[in-house]
């Protein structure tokens, strides 16, 4: 049932993702191209390790998902961010938590696909938030700064034979209008997305409103992250690609000389050719009788006799080095085209010579995750807006004004223990006051006399046994 249910899902998507079924659909273009929407496709297979050149010899590594893991892994590392400004703004901080608390596995999706929309929405009496990945959210619009106006949000599911589609269309006016519209289908197949169907006649959707309108909107209720690299598949398209896009033929080489080198273990396994005349014959099967343990090592063949040795010592040389070296030249063309640093994928050991070599290479690293960083405060910052007008509309918070704040780690380029130690020699030697060594450290404010003095007051004491009481 399930594998038949996720063929089902991938033959609609396939079909949702060209225009003329979302039009119908739903009356509205969508903003992807049919190129687009097959590289997505192989996006996603190759995120789920299920590459088209996968074989029963040709065994994929699962690099595109590491790749985007990782980007992941050093975009959200050790962020920290807040909504402050009024007990609205705490409510807001509260309910965001347990979404920003699973950030990472959300951003590593995103940027598999090139893209993902959080859309919170009314639960009970706080918000729940809905992570859409680019295969199942097909933007409808964009403003002339790339930022996306409207979108098609898809949700699907089967119940016993039939199959169950729903388009939820956001869409923002010129006139600060926001419309929100459900649309459902069912269908008896699962090679067409049916006939439509009230809502109220699918329990799961039965409390959705078929339309939404709301005023006084500036900007769509969801926030999308987009992978900031610029789009070769579609030049004219806003939409994002995946991180990984520009490496594909470099995975499936990668892929390739990985089975080249266990092939060469394989084959090259010492083994010893002995003649059967040898062995005891096992009465049972009429065949030569190898103990149990030594069958992998010994082979008994039909050779020896008159001068002929009786054994043979199979042992041919491994070319480990030329085939492992390969593999190492094309994990690191693989994180040049992915922005990540050499040794984040090969091994770190055949690269990085030059202390300059580490520091450009991780510069590379650094670029390619603060543009991922910015792209995705841009979608926090939305997806806090959206939080804040549902909380209006519904009235879950009492009024007030909120600011965010974040904070991104650097440590990709600065070693934060080599730059304390420098911050601490320079305190020592009476060139940098105590105090904004620790609001360095602890992330304090310290821009007034005020912060300056808390400081003074709470750490000072400590600090100044430290290094001296330098001024």
């Amino acid at each position: 049932m399930i594998q038949r249910f996720m063929v089902w899902i991938r033959q609609v998507l396939t079909r949702v993702l060209q225009k003329l079924d979302i039009k119908q659909a739903v009356g509205l273009d969508v903003a992807v191209s049919p190129e687009m929407a097959d590289e997505i496709g192989l996006w996603e297979k190759l995120y789920r390790n299920e590459p088209p050149w996968k074989s029963d010899t040709v065994i994929p590594l699962g690099l595109p998902a590491a790749v985007a893991g990782e980007l992941a892994r050093l975009t959200t590392l050790e962020l920290k961010t807040q909504v402050s400004g009024s007990a609205r703004a705490d409510w807001l901080d509260s309910q965001r938590a347990p979404f920003i608390a699973m950030l990472q596995a959300k951003v590593e999706q995103g940027c598999a696909l090139g893209g993902m929309a959080f859309k919170p929405y009314p639960a009970g009496e706080g918000l729940a938030i809905d992570c859409t990945p680019a295969d199942r959210f097909f933007p409808t619009g964009f403003d002339g700064t790339g930022h996306v106006t409207g979108g098609v949000f898809v949700d699907q599911f089967t119940r016993g034979k039939q199959y169950y589609t729903r388009f939820e269309t956001h869409s923002l006016g010129t006139d600060g209008i926001y419309t929100i519209r459900n649309t459902a289908y069912m269908s008896n197949t699962p090679a067409s997305l049916g006939v439509p169907v009230p809502l109220g006649s699918v329990p799961a959707w039965s409390e959705l409103d078929e339309e939404v309108t709301l005023a006084n909107i500036k900007k769509p209720l969801f926030g999308y992250f987009r992978v900031p690299l610029a789009n070769n598949i579609d030049r004219g398209s806003p939409l994002g690609v995946s991180v990984y896009a520009r490496a594909v033929p470099l995975f499936q080489q990668a892929d390739e000389q990985w089975e080249r080198l266990i092939w060469e273990f394989r084959a090259s396994e010492l083994a010893v050719d002995v003649s059967s005349r040898a062995f005891r014959i096992d009465t049972n099967t009429g065949r030569p009788d190898i103990p149990k343990g030594y069958r992998r090592f010994f082979r008994a063949l039909d050779i020896g006799g008159d001068d002929k040795p009786l054994y043979n010592v199979f042992s041919p040389q491994i070319r480990e080095d030329p085939l492992y070296k390969g593999f190492q030249d094309i994990l690191r063309r693989i994180e040049f085209q992915c922005g990540l640093a050499y040794g984040t994928l090969s091994d770190p050991q055949t690269v990085e010579k030059t202390a300059e070599e580490v520091k450009t290479s991780k510069q590379r690293s650094y670029s390619t995750v603060s543009s991922l960083q910015a792209a995705l405060q841009v979608a926090l910052d939305d997806l806090t807006y959206a939080m804040d007008v549902w909380a209006t509309v519904a009235r879950l918070a009492p009024a007030g004004k909120y600011e965010t704040s974040y904070t991104w780690d650097d440590s990709i380029v600065t070693d934060s223990d080599k730059e304390f130690a420098q911050r601490m020699q320079l305190c020592a030697a009476g060139a940098l006051r105590p105090e904004l060594v620790i609001a360095w450290y602890f992330g304090l404010p310290h821009e007034t006399p005020e912060d300056l003095q808390s400081i003074r007051e709470r750490y000072m004491p400590d600090m100044e046994a430290i290094v001296g009481g330098g001024e």
